[in-house]
C-alpha cells in the first residue's frame, strides 16, 4: 500500500491492523558516465514498492537526497548535510510514530546514509518511540553479487548498472560502459585506498576520475534481475519478521 496514492480513510484501516512502514531513501548523485543521478533512489523505491506490493505493508515517499558530500566535484550531485538529514529522517518517522507506526524499515540504496540512519534507529529506539532498522539491498544477497561479478566495484559499478539495465534500461548510456570501466577505477581494494591502517581518502573523486568504480562492462539486464528477485525476496522475509515481533521485545532491555 503507497501512502501518498490512498485517502486518509483507507489509511486509518491500515493503521487499525497494521504498524510496520516501508521508508525508501536512496540520493541524487553522480554514476559515472553512463547511469543516471537518479540511480540510487530509483532502486530504493523499486525494492520498496516491489516488497510491500507482495506483502500489503505500507510504503512511504522516498526521500531522494542523501549524505552524498563525497560527490560533490560532479555536476548535478546534492546532498545534504549529514545533521541535517539525521534529522530530517528522524523527524518524518516520529510523524509515522503519531498516526500508529511503531516498526520501519529504511530501504537504502546509498552507502552514504547507512551509519546515519543506524544513528537515527538507535535515537527512536532508545527513547522508546518505536523499533527503525536500515536495510541495504547488495548487503542482503553478498553472496549472489559476488558471483555475478568478478569486479563489483561499490558505486556505479557493474552491480548497480545491472539493476537500472533491469529496471529502467532506457537510462543506461550502454555505449560509455567502457568508458566507465576505463576511465575509472576497476579495483577497489586496500592497497589503493588506505595507508599503514588508515583510510586515506574523504571523496570519490580521490580514487576516480569519472566517479565510477568497477568494471561496467560485465552488467546485463538479466543479472540485474536476478538480484532484483533474490534483494526483494529478502526483504520480504525481514518485512514479515520484523511484523511478527512482539514490540516490547524489539525496545531497549532493562540495566542490569
Amino acid at each position: 500500500m503507497r501512502v501518498a496514492e490512498q485517502t486518509w480513510p483507507e489509511l486509518d484501516s491500515y493503521i487499525s491492523e497494521e504498524s510496520l512502514a516501508v521508508v525508501p531513501l536512496g540520493s541524487t548523485e553522480q554514476h559515472g558516465p553512463h547511469l543516471p543521478l537518479s540511480t540510487d533512489h530509483l532502486i530504493a523505491e523499486a525494492f520498496a514498492r516491489e516488497a510491500t506490493d507482495r506483502t500489503g505493508y505500507l510504503c512511504t515517499p522516498p526521500i531522494n537526497i542523501g549524505v552524498s558530500p563525497h560527490h560533490r566535484q560532479f555536476h548535478g550531485t546534492m546532498w545534504v548535510d549529514a545533521p541535517v538529514f539525521r534529522d530530517y529522517v528522524e523527524s518524518l518517522t516520529r510523524n509515522l510514530a503519531y498516526h500508529g507506526i511503531d516498526r520501519v524499515i529504511y530501504v537504502n540504496a546509498h552507502g552514504g546514509n547507512v551509519e546515519h540512519l543506524r544513528e537515527v534507529g538507535r535515537r527512536l529506539r532508545d527513547d522508546e518511540t518505536l523499533y527503525a532498522i536500515e536495510w541495504m539491498w547488495n548487503e542482503s544477497i553478498p553472496e549472489l553479487v559476488d558471483t555475478l561479478f568478478e569486479q563489483n566495484g561499490p558505486h556505479g559499478g557493474p552491480k548497480e548498472t545491472a539493476m537500472i539495465q533491469y529496471l529502467q534500461p532506457e537510462l543506461v548510456s550502454t555505449d560509455r560502459l567502457a568508458d566507465a570501466r576505463d576511465e575509472g577505477l576497476i579495483e577497489f581494494t586496500d592497497d589503493n585506498t588506505r595507508k599503514f591502517g588508515s583510510r586515506t581518502f574523504y571523496d570519490a573523486i580521490d580514487n576516480t576520475n569519472n566517479g565510477v568504480l568497477g568494471d561496467q562492462t560485465d552488467a546485463t539486464p538479466e543479472k540485474g534481475e536476478k538480484m532484483f528477485e533474490s534483494a526483494t525476496e529478502q526483504l520480504v522475509k525481514l518485512c514479515r519478521w520484523l511484523d511478527r515481533q512482539t514490540i516490547a521485545d524489539l525496545m531497549p532491555k532493562d540495566h542490569v
